[in-house]
């Protein structure tokens, strides 16, 4: 029996956003491996079928889906109210910040994650909230579909993917 190799960051290399701070990434980064802790797997940057762009989309092996909204400073959090729209495509959902962000700005009803690039801690859970079996199917298809493009992108660049595929 073989066992398939381990992905490494050598073997793929993500390809440079440029919308997010240094800030965002890193909080992004320490979500994702809390995410991963609970057995989730998390997509940045996906598209809502409203065309919202949810930070982070998560889903379990069971098919329960996160969306976790990275506020990286305070401006950040009061510029952008989009996110009370997420509820809608989403079981849970989460803020995540970093140490300094004051906690008491989060919503009551919002799960909330503090993070840094190395790790992050589930400060406060996120009442689960099902959807409506058409929009999970709706966000796991596109979430799906996201990630083969740009996995497919990463293995070969040249492909001529459509770049709306690997938003969507």
């Amino acid at each position: 029996m073989t066992v398939a190799p381990r992905l490494t960051a050598e073997a793929v290399e993500a390809p440079a956003d440029g919308r997010q701070s240094e800030a965002a990434l890193a909080i992004a980064r320490g979500t994702g491996r809390l995410l991963v802790a609970h057995g989730m797997t998390a997509l940045p940057e996906l598209v809502l079928p409203t065309g919202r762009r949810a930070d982070l989309v998560a889903l379990s092996a069971k098919g329960e889906i996160w969306i976790v909204e990275i506020k990286s400073s305070v401006e950040d959090f009061r510029a952008d109210q989009k996110w009370p729209e997420y509820a809608t495509y989403c079981d849970r959902f989460f803020f995540a910040v970093n140490e300094t962000f004051p906690d008491a700005l989060i919503p009551h009803h919002a799960g909330l994650i503090v993070a840094d690039r190395y790790g992050a801690e589930l400060i406060r859970e996120s009442p689960l909230d099902r959807i409506a079996p058409n929009v999970r199917r709706q966000v796991t298809l596109a979430a799906a579909r996201a990630a083969a493009a740009r996995l497919h992108v990463l293995h070969d660049p040249e492909a001529g993917l459509d770049a709306r595929l690997l938003r969507e």
